[in-house]
């Protein structure tokens, strides 16, 4: 369930990336940070006002697009584990390990508490679902050694 609503949220923002095409999206940022009543001169609202400045056309197509792969690929994890396909166990040990390599890059370009956090937590979660793998492997092999022995 999890998978899908990641899905769900990142299809939900990527329609809405898509819908800002040939719109005003520094407008729409700026009045956003007005309405949440953040200060513009914050840090945190000051990198979205940035962020939201330089976005071009292409730039939103190409986010809406990653946005719609990426939920495309929720779904289709959420669809294996929901019946528990054992491809999907693999999908989802892969999709994982995925970011590794990104947050190891980071972590090169400097060291944070939040980046090492990050760190721990995936490599944490990848090696549980490999030793998952491994475990439900062993176990098919013993069901099918009982039924042929």
């Amino acid at each position: 369930m999890l998978e899908a609503a990641k899905g769900i949220i990142v299809l939900v923002a990527g329609f809405t990336l898509f819908a800002f095409i040939h719109g005003d999206v520094q407008s729409f940022s700026e009045q956003l940070v007005s309405n949440l009543h953040f200060d513009p001169a914050e840090h945190f609202p000051r990198i979205f006002g940035t962020l939201s400045s330089g976005l071009t056309d292409s730039n939103l197509r190409l986010f809406a697009l990653i946005a719609g792969i990426y939920s495309t690929m929720r779904f289709i994890e959420a669809y294996g584990l929901w019946f528990a396909r054992t491809w999907a166990e693999w999908f989802a040990l892969v999709s994982c390990c995925v970011y590794l390599p990104i947050e190891l890059y980071e972590l090169a370009k400097g060291v944070s508490w939040l980046k090492i956090c990050f760190f721990l937590v995936n490599l944490a979660i990848a090696l549980y679902l490999a030793s998952v793998l491994r475990r439900n492997r062993k176990a098919r092999h013993l069901v099918k050694e009982g039924r042929g022995g």
